[in-house]
């Protein structure tokens, strides 16, 4: 048997599983924002008013960034206009830095509402922006249900901060 290691998947499923055992979940935005650590140990490139840019700490493609709101938000449809506008705003903003970064052949830009919809935080609105490559999903992730990433988070981050003028 083959075996790809991949220690920083640890941490996730550490906190999955002490979330588990807690009567109510953290949640990982929220926590996040309570956090006293700096943006950049936290991943995060961008405060607006409303919402701010983070790398998905477990990303399918070098660049995955959400864009979540500073509130608790359970549901997209009930969400503050001023909050939705903003998110839209620095969706588009992030797939210009994308594109700067990363030159890209496209991007998937999506929310998943609900955890039977595949939301990993289904409590806590987020959207989702990949850049994507012609060939970017390959045998590894197809057959081997592997992600290869090539490069790691910090990376990404400088990469990204670079080029993240508002």
């Amino acid at each position: 048997m083959d075996r790809l290691w991949s220690p920083w998947r640890y941490a996730y499923i550490a906190s999955n599983a002490e979330n588990r055992k807690q009567e109510k979940p953290a949640c990982v935005f929220c926590s996040l924002l309570e956090d006293e650590g700096s943006d950049e140990a936290k991943f995060i490139l961008h405060r607006a008013a409303h919402n701010f840019v983070i790398l998905n700490l477990y990303p399918y493609v070098s660049g995955h960034l959400m864009v979540v709101p500073f509130a608790h938000l359970p549901e997209f449809d009930t969400a503050p206009k001023e909050v939705t506008d903003e998110m839209m705003d620095l969706t588009k903003r992030s797939q210009t830095a994308l594109r700067e970064a990363y030159s890209p052949h496209g991007f998937n830009v999506g929310m998943n509402l609900g955890r039977a919809a595949g939301a990993g935080v289904d409590q806590h609105i987020h959207l989702h922006i990949l850049p994507r490559w012609v060939g970017d999903t390959n045998f590894m992730t197809t057959v081997g249900e592997t992600r290869v990433l090539p490069e790691d988070l910090s990376t990404t981050y400088e990469k990204l901060r670079a080029v993240f003028s508002f």
